[in-house]
């Protein structure tokens, strides 16, 4: 049974609602999770109120030891947090490893926080007038987090969040838990003070608490674009600061100049990987010219039919099963629409002989659809699964043209050999973050994380300087001295200003 955890250890709260944890390799109930109601998220709240009080009074060169102290501790435990990650999601091990480490980099970013903190300083602004500015903690802020990243995303929110001095009430999904609890144990042992973190499991009831919580001053979460949607809507209209983000439909231009081999390998881990269950994968491939879409779609083919599935705590495997029953209904239900939508079923990933050990798992391999076109809901819906679709594009206009009318905007890359068509690319397409010859551009840590269009919600994004602008808010304080004392011990104190003033300060 998973509990809650709060003030340091297991807590089984007040509901008696469960849900199921599944092998996804086999299809069976290896545990069971509680789900919150509304009175145990402000029990963790009301904690978490008392506790922030004195974690915002250490200083962040303080909270930055306790974030060292607890990467140390992570990479101690590295392998054990992929394998517990790896049953529960179904990602591969190498895959858990490096949805580990891009959590962890986000925590070495995170602990820079003395320095991220600062504020600016204007001296004799006017006569006698210093101003300064300081950045200061919320106070308890919610983090909900999905399946299909569940170390990175609640790292991603943690790092920021307690480096800036906030408590953090973290409401994982409840279909791999093990992970964002196991992380919670090692801030408590890295000299995390009681309370300042807690972690939920639970469903719609949990997360309605928690975006109407009077006490809960900013929300951020990653999902689907309709979630993300409605926790934006119903935490602003609660006065919260909230980041939201969404789905998305990540297009890979292919010039007619780029290296197909290159960019077919790049294309098939991108889309692939982790079953495709990433906001980041590419699903959709545009092969400029009817010569580049015929050689690139052999090329992928050749490449999806020689795909390696296996159980998720293989090494060697490409791909894992997907995460429920539910998601591998979802992507074989697609695959069946698009068939018949009259795009051209390449590659078929149903129907395919579980890897041993793997019976009765949610495994799909990966599936090739060519000529696409954009009224088909192979194109317009976000499958989440290793479905690839190639929309073939006659010349660079019309390929830029796809992914700026589409309704996401989370990534988007190109592979070209020329530099003036890359920069053009760069400059004129309408998402968040570009690949030029990098299939998936999810920033480094130092740099910012977002979607634009309906892949976001929210004008700051995750990690990066606008995690520590979400996390924190500025005080901007304008101060003056009477003086004399440096005149003298009995010299007499001169007055502020002479006589009262009844118009609005200025610079002069």
């Amino acid at each position: 049974m998973f509990e809650h955890r709060l003030s340091g250890k297991p807590w089984p709260g007040s509901s008696e609602r469960f849900s199921d944890v599944y092998d996804p390799n086999r299809g069976t109930v290896r545990a069971r999770v509680r789900l919150a109601d509304e009175s145990d998220v402000d029990v963790a709240v009301r904690v978490a109120v008392e506790a922030q009080r004195e974690w915002a009074t250490w200083n962040p060169q303080r909270r930055a030891r306790v974030l060292l102290r607890f990467l140390q501790l992570a990479n101690q435990h590295h392998d054990e947090l992929a394998a517990l990650l790896s049953a529960e999601h179904g990602k591969t091990l190498p895959d858990a490893r490096g949805d580990i480490q891009r959590g962890l980099e986000v925590i070495e970013f995170a602990a820079g926080a003395p320095h991220l903190l600062k504020g600016e300083y204007s001296t004799d602004a006017g006569g006698g007038i210093d101003v300064y500015s300081m950045r200061q903690p919320l106070g308890v802020v919610a983090a909900i987090t999905p399946f299909n990243f569940p170390a990175m995303i609640p790292l991603w929110k943690l790092g920021p969040a307690l480096a800036c001095g906030n408590a953090v009430v973290l409401k994982p999904s409840e279909r791999d838990p093990s992970v964002p609890i196991r992380i919670a144990e090692l801030f408590d042992e890295a000299g995390l003070p009681p309370g300042v973190l807690a972690v939920l499991h639970g469903d719609k009831v949990a997360v309605d608490a928690l975006l109407v919580h009077p006490d809960i001053q900013a929300v951020g979460f990653v999902g689907s674009t309709p979630i993300a949607q409605y926790v934006y809507a119903t935490a602003t209209a609660h006065g919260k600061r909230a980041q939201c983000f969404g789905g998305a439909k990540n297009h890979l231009i292919v010039m007619p100049d780029a290296d197909l081999d290159q960019a077919a390998d790049a294309i098939s881990g991108a889309a692939f990987g982790s079953a495709g269950q990433r906001c980041m994968a590419v699903s959709v491939a545009v092969p400029v010219g009817e010569e580049t879409a015929d050689a690139l779609v052999a090329k992928l083919a050749e490449r999806a039919r020689n795909l390696t599935i296996g159980r998720s705590d293989s090494e060697t495997a490409d791909l894992g099963p997907l995460v429920g029953a539910d998601a591998a209904q979802r992507v074989t239900a697609a695959i069946a629409t698009g068939a018949e939508e009259g795009a051209e079923l390449v590659v078929d990933g149903r129907g395919i002989t579980p890897p041993e050990g793997g019976e009765g798992g949610w495994f799909v391999g990966g599936t090739l659809f060519d000529r696409v076109t954009t009224d088909m809901s192979l194109y317009r819906d976000e499958i989440f699964g290793p479905v690839l679709s190639v929309v073939r594009a006659a010349d660079y206009e019309q390929a830029l043209r796809l992914p700026n009318e589409n309704i996401y905007g989370n990534g988007v890359s190109i592979f070209t050999r020329d530099g003036d068509a890359a920069r053009d690319f760069a400059a004129r397409v309408n998402t968040g973050m570009v690949g030029v010859n990098v299939p998936i551009p999810v920033p480094i840590a130092h740099h910012t994380f977002g979607g634009w269009k309906a892949s976001g919600f929210g004008d700051l994004n995750q990690h990066g300087p606008d995690s520590f602008k979400f996390y924190t808010r500025t005080k901007t304080v304008t101060s003056r001295w009477p003086s004399g004392i440096k005149d003298g011990p009995d010299a007499p104190l001169r007055p502020l200003a002479d006589g009262a003033s009844f118009v609005i300060p200025t610079m002069s």
